[in-house]
């Protein structure tokens, strides 16, 4: 079975750096999409950034988009997400999640996803 974690969030003033990971197991993920989502309290989850692994075309939130860079460790089946500059709205808890890869996937919403990770808690101080 395919299993998510997430890790590398935590707490950063604003204008600050992190870089959050999510490493798959359980599967062949080439043929795979992972997506970055968020949701902060009170909020809907949105989908933040994502790359298809088949050929690493990345999409990105128009919220994030100059700030944060998906990327991948083919050797490792980890996707990481770069998120540089941040901002208090930034504040959320972060999950990746995968899905079988189609053309616009990344265009999809969370609930194309098939499997998700726990969640790793971002906080953006001002």
């Amino acid at each position: 079975e395919v299993q998510l974690v997430e890790s590398g969030g935590g707490l950063v003033q604003a204008g600050g750096s992190l870089r959050l990971s999510c490493a798959a197991s359980g599967g062949t993920f080439d043929d795979y999409a992972i997506g970055w989502f968020r949701q902060a309290p009170g909020k809907e989850r949105e989908r933040v950034s994502c790359i298809r692994l088949s050929n690493s075309t990345t999409m990105y939130a128009d919220s994030v988009k100059g700030r944060f860079t998906i990327s991948r460790s083919n050797a490792q089946n980890t996707v990481y997400l770069q998120m540089n500059s941040l901002k208090p709205e930034d504040t959320a808890v972060y999950y990746c999640a995968a899905t079988p890869d189609a053309p616009l996937v990344c265009y999809s919403g969370m609930y194309y996803y098939t499997f998700w990770g726990q969640g790793t808690q971002v906080t953006v101080s001002s």
